[in-house]
């Protein structure tokens, strides 16, 4: 378990627990303050001393080696798992050139030094300004409060009422600063995963610059290089879709906090003031303690703590509650007060005093208290209804029509679904088609309604369903394949998930991912990927029901759900799947150890840099000032294909013309759209060689695999670590088998690809 998510419905209630959330999240922020001071200073050592420079870069890789990312939530997805691991690669590649003593550190101030100090000043600056004015605000509002709670009740009207406004300019300050605080934690926190590694990935461009061997490393590196690029990326886009949703959240709470008060039929919980009696001439006092009241027990548990005092907490005190009753001025001279009658000491009153008015009904009503005026005064709140949007028939020729029009006219529009329509016209055009059931009208030959209307009326159609189109009861189930295990159990957990949904909305569903699979199919011309399109439909297809920060920060899975279906629509929503994957923690067979398969880094020379400059998009520069005005209005498109299941089949394998040698692969890499990219794109010119794996568990007879080809069939599944490999799964039958030059290796075709298999994982036939 990572950090916890900040709540911003707990700035309201301010307790222990969050406090220590907050705590947790700062040393966290302390930590990345340290290691970026740390890698700096580290850097100046490699500009300034260049006869040390190899005590200074093993120090530099040790420092990258040991900072780990934590990350919010209860997992994480493959972009992020990637960018978390990539300084331990970074540090591994860092101490293989140290080896080599052939680096040449140039030009790192502009594209590591200077990026990292600016994150560091701007970003985590503003982090310990926030503290600081949050620490300020914590003490102004509780020392009011407690004036507040202190003052004589026999005090003129006028006198209470100036009291009261005080303390409640102060609460809102104090709530105000709270929530911003808590948000600006939170978006460091993701923001850093990409911030401080992303200048990296530029240092890395500029060393590769000034060495003259090592092709295989370059060519090693290059493929990583480019995958990391797209998992930033991705993270990216994610970091801002992730952002609006938790700004929402954050301005709707701030309209009405009272809605989002964390309570629940099974307990609620608030700070109250409990008085304790002392023995006479003493008097008695009014201790702060949080308390938690479990409704069905009627036990009332108690928690001392001040904020003041360092935050420690103290000990835990519970009681059993018989019964509530309201106390008037006339008989305590404190307002708010609350007189609790106490099961398990007999005879024994406890008075409370809650913090407002408004705490002491909420606290009465969840007691059960008697209150004078003999009801409750609570708030109502009410949610403005949108369009009435149904899964019926209207609703399906609407998107039929939609779909139509937009492969019709628009396919090839840059920025489809990311660019928005008019929010009156879309409006008016889904209040048409689905108010007034027009189902006379073409959206096709229609003139009068723009691509970007149709686009944005269909998303608002289906947001504006009473229930996602993937339903809330199976929303965790979606969720829960894409924290973890690997493509293929991925795609079949989906698969098996979709035929769970109700008929409506599978065939909904799998006519939108059929439209959406041929919007990706055009990307090179409307620059809408498959990870983009997730970033879209992600949170309108698939949501929870409950509206939290924890639940915000799973939109990077829903994301990779929405790949998921759009890359494999036609096998997910053809037939219903033969049987569901099992649960991971009974696995069916055991494979053997993959560690034959790994590459050793360690001994290859070094690259030979080639400054010619590629495109791995293949898109023309755009210079339409439409898309300048896209820009402005949508998340950096850069991110050029999906990771959510990337690796469940070979990627475009080599084809050898000779059983001997290997054709050699071309490698490029260019920043694409990423405007925050510091140095130009380069690319890398891959030469020939033999890859080095380990040996097999054991060799080979020779004549197990002879001159002429033959087949093998797959004992274990294998998921390809390496473009040259082949991905496949228990049962799979390869033709043309022969052996590889390289030890514990075949070459085999498998679906028309052919490229490497790892021995021990087939059979002969």
């Amino acid at each position: 378990m990572g950090l916890h998510p900040l709540e911003f419905s707990e700035c309201y209630l301010d307790s222990p627990c969050f406090r220590e959330k907050i705590k947790a999240h700062e040393a966290e922020l302390d930590k990345t303050n340290r290691f970026i001071k740390e890698l700096y200073k580290d850097g100046k050592n490699l500009i300034n001393a260049t006869k040390q420079l190899g005590m200074a870069q093993r120090k530099f890789a040790q420092c990258l080696g040991e900072f780990q990312f934590e990350y919010i939530g209860d997992a994480k997805t493959d972009d992020e798992d990637c960018i978390d691991k990539s300084l331990q690669e970074f540090s591994a590649f860092l101490r293989n050139l140290e080896d080599q003593r052939e680096l040449m550190m140039r030009n790192i101030t502009e594209t590591l030094m200077k990026p990292l100090e600016k994150f560091r000043k701007e970003q985590l600056g503003a982090a310990r300004a926030g503290k600081k004015k949050y620490e300020k605000e914590t003490e102004k509002y509780y020392s009011s409060l407690e004036k507040l709670l202190n003052m004589s009740a026999k005090k003129k009207e006028p006198q209470l009422q100036e009291a009261d406004g005080q303390v409640e300019q102060m609460r809102g300050h104090f709530q105000e600063e709270s929530l911003d605080y808590i948000c600006k934690l939170q978006e460091i926190q993701e923001r850093k995963k990409f911030e401080c590694v992303e200048p990296m990935l530029a240092f890395f461009q500029t060393v590769f610059t000034f060495y003259h061997q090592g092709f295989e490393l370059a060519k090693d590196f290059d493929h990583y290089k480019r995958e990391l690029q797209i998992n930033i990326q991705n993270t990216r886009s994610r970091f801002e879709g992730t952002r609006s949703e938790v700004y929402e959240l954050m301005k709707r709470i701030r309209e009405a906090p009272q809605e989002y008060r964390q309570t629940s039929p099974i307990s609620c919980e608030g700070y109250l003031y409990v008085q304790e009696k002392r023995p006479p001439p003493f008097g008695s006092s009014w201790v702060k303690r949080y308390c938690t009241f479990v409704k069905e027990q009627k036990i009332l548990h108690m928690v001392t703590f001040d904020h003041r005092s360092g935050g420690k907490i103290g000990e835990t005190e519970s009681i059993t509650l018989k019964s509530c009753v309201r106390k008037t001025t006339d008989m305590l001279d404190r307002r708010f007060c609350l007189e609790l009658d106490i099961t398990d000491r007999p005879g024994t009153v406890l008075t409370v005093q809650a913090l407002s008015e408004d705490d002491q009904k909420f606290w009465m009503q969840a007691m059960g208290g008697k209150e004078p005026t003999g009801h409750y005064l609570g708030r109502t709140y009410s949610k403005e209804r949108g369009i009435d949007a149904q899964l019926d028939d209207v609703g399906l020729t609407f998107v039929k029509n939609s779909i139509n029009a937009i492969e019709k006219r628009g396919i090839n529009d840059q920025g489809l679904y990311r660019v928005v329509g008019v929010s009156s016209k879309v409006q008016k055009l889904l209040s048409l088609m689905i108010d007034e059931k027009s189902n006379d009208v073409d959206l096709a030959a229609s003139e009068d309604w723009d691509v970007k209307t149709i686009t944005s009326a269909l998303k608002l159609y289906l947001r504006s369903l009473p229930e996602p189109l993937m339903t809330y009861g199976l929303y965790k189930e979606f969720i829960n394949p894409a924290k973890g295990g690997s493509p293929e159990s991925r795609i079949q957990a989906v698969h098996c998930l979709v035929h769970k949904l109700p008929e409506k909305n599978r065939l909904v569903l799998g006519l939108l991912m059929k439209h959406l699979a041929n919007v990706a199919a055009h990307s090179k011309q409307n620059l809408m990927t498959v990870a983009n399109l997730g970033v879209v439909f992600g949170p309108t297809l698939m949501r929870p029901q409950e509206e939290t920060v924890a639940a915000i920060m799973d939109l990077k899975f829903q994301n990779i759900v929405v790949e998921i279906l759009i890359e494999h629509h036609e096998k997910i929503f053809a037939d219903a799947p033969a049987s569901c994957p099992p649960s991971p923690a009974q696995p069916v067979f055991t494979a053997p150890t993959r560690h034959s398969k790994k590459q050793s880094r360690q001994s290859r020379p070094l690259a030979v840099y080639n400054p010619q400059v590629l495109d791995i998009q293949n898109v023309s520069p755009v210079t339409d000032n439409a898309v300048a005005g896209l820009a402005s209005d949508e998340t950096s498109m850069g991110s050029n294909e999906s990771m959510s299941s990337q690796s469940s089949s070979a990627s475009a394998s080599e084809t050898p013309t000779d059983k001997s040698d290997h054709t050699s692969l071309s490698c490029s890499l260019s920043s694409g759209n990423n405007s925050k990219m510091s140095t130009a794109a380069t690319s890398w010119s891959c030469p020939t060689s033999e890859r080095s794996p380990a040996a097999p568990d054991k060799d080979p007879p020779e004549e197990s695999v002879s001159s002429s080809s033959r087949k093998a069939m797959a004992v274990y599944p294998c998921e390809a670590e390496h473009e040259s490999e082949l991905s496949f799964q228990v049962g799979a039958i390869f033709n043309s088998v022969t052996l590889s030059r390289e030890p514990g290796w075949l070459e085999g075709e498998l679906e028309g690809k052919r490229g490497l298999i790892p021995e021990n994982y087939v059979q002969m036939l």
